[in-house]
């Protein structure tokens, strides 16, 4: 069987190298939310109006002549023409369509709002379709328009640009990171053979994930925030696990056991705890599969994935590789470091641990729940302001747009009134109901324009009767068949932050629809990019308490089956649950503060986080901490099966595992900063949190706050078991 585990993962990887290389292209930059309303809104704009413009991207002429002119009307119309001829482009609006000033900006420029088709996975297609269309127009037309410029935004071209830049961020961070953990492993085994071991170990999950992932999103549509979260994970796990079980392996044979007998011996000892560790973290990933948010459930997935590939190359492939490496393991001994001292510092460490459990709680203890206690600051309102990557070209064409614009198209709201049955927009009530609606809205100061049936007639004060002077294909985008539905668009005012379009979606659902509407038996619906970030937070706010309930839980579980005790799950999951609230304070005061903002890269403190900020860190941090408490334990119960004592068995686990534990950490560490430096503001959050509870968790925590607390409890550790 052995003979055989090589070349099934050299298969694996060979099957998965092309999904893999290709799946930055494939993932899915947009986020869903099944059954809310934003999603309700967004079915029916495609289905019951047959909008066209139910996904848009936006462009602005800069360098043009005036659409108010003859000349500029010209360009203008022929623009249009070329961009209708392209590809997946299913309508496009502009002043030609609708002489108003909202399709002008302030500097004269024309802007164009284009409806598109976005089947699945052909957004960079699109974009490159319609930046084909307008470099072969200025190349056109640059002769008598010298300074033309054609600049896209909107969500279709910022998801194509992030989509991109995903992938190209992550690949940097693997470059960034690699030097310094060949350079960790390095120093920590002192051989250029066993160092690249955890390496090899580590592409090979990240290489066969992707793949994996890359299938599954044929079928299921996964998050482009995935492939940074495979990278970072994946990395760190499989070097953790490989680290453990190889440095198993070389003490076993320190100790006088033959090579084979050490294979053997790492891969049973060093291969349960793997089991154990990964299924902590498995935990934590399988729990965001019951958020209903895709993102969130994509990243469940992968998380599932890449730690399932993490174990079992470590439990299968990596015990082959030592035994076919062998002697090997230690050509190129480059003598750093001295592991026989450093397990005797830790070995005293313990005693002195064990003579002053108290005094060492409260100097560790004491600065860790100062920093805990500054969660309570944390804030996970979308930030206001600019936190989108300015090096993307439709980022910067957005806050262009928005400097001369005349409304906020980024945070337009769509709002479907439901009439009540037997009340159609052909009859006077019907026609009265959303006539006052529009003037509710008209009035509210944030709100810029709207856009409704009853606004388009440009007879004043008309009725019902003028419908029939409407064109159809201008009808049926904003009233349904049937007429008892109606669409109206509200575009905000310009430089309106996303928390204040959302705040205004919360009104507007919180309100009477009989008030707003003077009509007994209405329904109003809010979708839109505010609709959704209202109904993504709400979401995650409610899934909380469930995910960190089954969490803990489940944990529970497992570490109670896995040591036959009451006490040591329940020490280890209310460490995790300390160093998980130290990270979220470490970000309120790095991140939410003029303290450290700048040392991220960032120019300014954000004045909010991230919904899914919390969720995330919980889940991944609670199974990553796990996995030191895991390993010290495990090295804890083996040297009492061995016939030692509670403060020997202890010793002798933090002589065996904290240079373990301390080059584990410092390379997981090293992993999740490489992230921290790019420009993705979630994935920079996420990867300091991520860094910072890994750090505490395996220097304060596990070798100071743990030893300390497992002194005091004494026998009381092993209970019932013992």
């Amino acid at each position: 069987m052995n003979r055989l585990i090589l070349p099934a993962w050299l298969v694996m990887a060979i099957a998965s190298a092309p999904f893999a290389a290709g799946i930055s292209s494939q993932l899915d930059a947009s986020v869903r939310l099944a059954g809310s309303d934003s999603a309700h809104v967004e079915a029916a704009l495609q289905q019951r109006f047959k909008s066209a413009f139910a996904n848009i991207a936006l462009l602005r002429i800069a360098g043009a002549p005036s659409p108010r002119s003859a000349d500029g009307r010209a360009l203008l119309a022929e623009v249009t023409d070329g961009i209708r001829r392209t590809a997946g482009v299913r309508d496009v609006m502009s002043y030609l369509d609708r002489e108003d000033s909202l399709f002008i900006g302030q500097d004269e420029s024309p802007v164009l709002i284009v409806g598109v088709s976005l089947p699945k996975g052909s957004t960079d297609a699109l974009m490159a379709n319609l930046r084909r269309t307008t470099d072969a127009l200025r190349a056109q037309l640059g002769g008598k328009y010298p300074d033309l410029q054609f600049e896209w935004t909107g969500e279709a071209a910022v998801n194509a640009d992030m989509r991109r830049m995903s992938a190209e961020e992550t690949r940097t961070a693997e470059l960034r990171v690699l030097p310094v953990t060949l350079a960790l492993l390095l120093f920590a085994f002192r051989s250029v053979i066993a160092a690249m071991l955890p390496i090899l170990c580590g592409a090979l999950t990240i290489l066969v994930s992707l793949g994996v992932i890359a299938a599954l999103n044929r079928f299921w549509p996964v998050s482009l925030v995935v492939y940074s979260i495979v990278s970072m994970v994946g990395l760190g796990l499989s070097i953790d696990y490989a680290l453990l079980i190889v440095t198993r392996y070389r003490d076993l044979v320190a100790q006088g056991s033959s090579r084979p007998e050490a294979v053997l011996q790492a891969a049973r000892q060093g291969g349960r705890t793997v089991l154990v560790s990964g299924s902590a973290v498995a935990i934590g990933f399988a729990a965001m599969l019951f958020v209903r948010v895709s993102e969130v459930r994509s990243i469940g997935m992968a998380g599932l994935v890449v730690t399932t590939l993490a174990v079992l190359v470590a439990r299968t492939l990596l015990p082959v590789l030592l035994a076919w490496v062998g002697r090997w393991i230690d050509i190129g001994h480059l003598g750093l470091g001295r592991p026989n001292e450093a397990a005797g510092h830790w070995r005293s460490w313990a005693h002195w641990v064990g003579r002053h459990p108290a005094a060492v709680l409260l100097a560790a203890g004491a600065p860790l729940m100062v920093l805990a206690a500054q969660a309570g600051h944390l804030r996970t309102d979308l930030p206001r302001g600019r936190w989108l990557p300015d090096s993307a070209d439709s980022v910067r064409q957005l806050h262009a747009l928005e400097s001369v614009g005349r409304g906020n198209f980024g945070q337009m709201i769509p709002i479907i009134l439901y009439l009540p049955e037997g009340t159609t927009i052909e009859q006077e009530p019907g026609w009265r109901a959303e006539s006052r609606l529009v003037r509710q809205f008209a009035r509210d100061a944030r709100i810029q324009h709207v856009w409704a049936i009853t606004t388009l007639s440009t007879v004043p004060l008309g009725g019902p009767e003028t419908l029939r002077h409407i064109p159809e294909p201008v009808r049926r985008s904003l009233v349904s068949d049937d007429g008892r539905a109606v669409l109206l668009q509200l575009l905000p005012r310009p430089g309106l932050a996303a928390t204040d379009a959302a705040s205004l979606v919360r009104e507007v659902r919180g309100a009477d629809p009989q008030t707003l509407t003077g009509l007994a038996g209405t329904r109003l619906e809010v979708g839109g990019v505010p609709g959704f970030n209202v109904d993504y937070k709400d979401a995650i706010t409610r899934s909380m308490v469930p995910i960190v309930s089954s969490v803990i839980g489940a944990t529970l579980l497992v570490l109670s089956l896995a040591f036959r005790s009451v006490l040591i799950p329940v020490k280890a999951v209310a460490l995790n649950l300390l160093s998980v609230a130290a990270a979220f304070g470490a970000v309120a005061v790095v991140f939410q503060s003029h303290f450290g903002s700048r040392l991220v890269g960032l120019p300014q403190p954000l004045d909010g986080g991230f919904p899914i900020i919390p969720i995330l860190v919980f889940c991944i941090v609670f199974g990553l901490s796990m996995d030191y408490e895991v390993f010290l334990v495990a090295r804890i119960a083996d040297g009492r099966s061995a016939g030692l004592g509670d403060q020997a068995a202890l010793a002798d686990a933090l002589a065996g595992t904290g240079r373990v534990i301390t080059f584990a950490a410092a390379i997981m560490v090293a992993i999740f900063g490489g992230f921290v430096f790019g420009n993705f503001v979630l994935i920079k959050i996420l990867g300091f949190a991520l860094g910072v509870a890994v750090l505490l968790d395996a220097t304060v925590v596990r070798l100071a706050v743990g030893p300390a607390l497992f002194h005091l409890a004494g026998r009381w550790n092993w209970w019932p078991g013992d």
